[in-house]
């Protein structure tokens, strides 16, 4: 389906609950000017359709005494790639630092995505939970310095 496929009403919500998924269904049907009976059941559709997978909220990382974040590319060694890609993403994702883990094609195989309190958690991370892994042939790490988000993608399956 593509955004062409949408009925505008649904597009619409989609991009209103992308600025704010905590709008009431009030609310949402004021924005769209239709009846809250309605953009309920367009709401409900557009969730049994899989088209809105969830409601998220967003973090400020800074408050939590995590300002820092950065992105770390990780190339892994060939040879028994398969295993190495799941053993990796199984075991990263489930750090406490990482935000979001990416599976690339192209020259990295992975971007993790951390936040941390300061450049030394960076230099553990990388070293300690990357570089250690016999796995890991090379890593690349890039500081944020602002991050935008435009909208919030769903997990692949």
């Amino acid at each position: 389906m593509t955004e062409d496929d949408l009925h505008p009403l649904d597009a619409r919500i989609i991009e209103l609950l992308s600025a704010d998924a905590r709008m009431t269904n009030a609310a949402l049907a004021d924005a769209l000017g239709v009846a809250a009976s309605t953009a309920h059941a367009r709401l409900r559709g557009l969730t049994d359709r899989g088209l809105i997978s969830g409601f998220h909220a967003a973090v400020d990382q800074s408050r939590l005494g995590r300002g820092l974040q950065a992105i770390v590319g990780v190339t892994l060694r060939p040879g028994q790639r398969h295993e190495s890609i799941r053993a990796f993403a199984h075991e990263i994702r489930r750090h406490p630092d990482v935000i979001q883990l990416f599976f690339l094609g192209g020259a990295d195989d992975f971007l993790v995505h951390i936040a941390v309190d300061d450049s030394s958690a960076v230099r553990r991370f990388v070293v300690d939970h990357l570089s250690a892994r016999h796995s890991v042939a090379s890593t690349r790490t890039s500081i944020i310095f602002e991050y935008h988000r435009n909208a919030l993608a769903a997990d692949f399956d």
